[in-house]
């Protein structure tokens, strides 16, 4: 899967590299600002326990 996303960028392997990062921070920027923000609320994280 990850070959064919790198196949389909263009440009050379410098440019694609810029691209390949760009995509990535992009899609972290929306885990951090919207989906993690809608999923906390469904997530309790007051329940967990830890014994000894």
């Amino acid at each position: 899967m990850y070959a064919a996303l790198w196949r389909i960028l263009p440009g050379p392997v410098w440019l694609r590299l810029i691209i390949a990062l760009v995509l990535i921070a992009a899609a972290v920027a929306a885990l951090m600002l919207w989906v993690f923000p809608w999923v906390l609320p469904f997530v309790s994280t007051q329940d967990a326990t830890v014994q000894q």
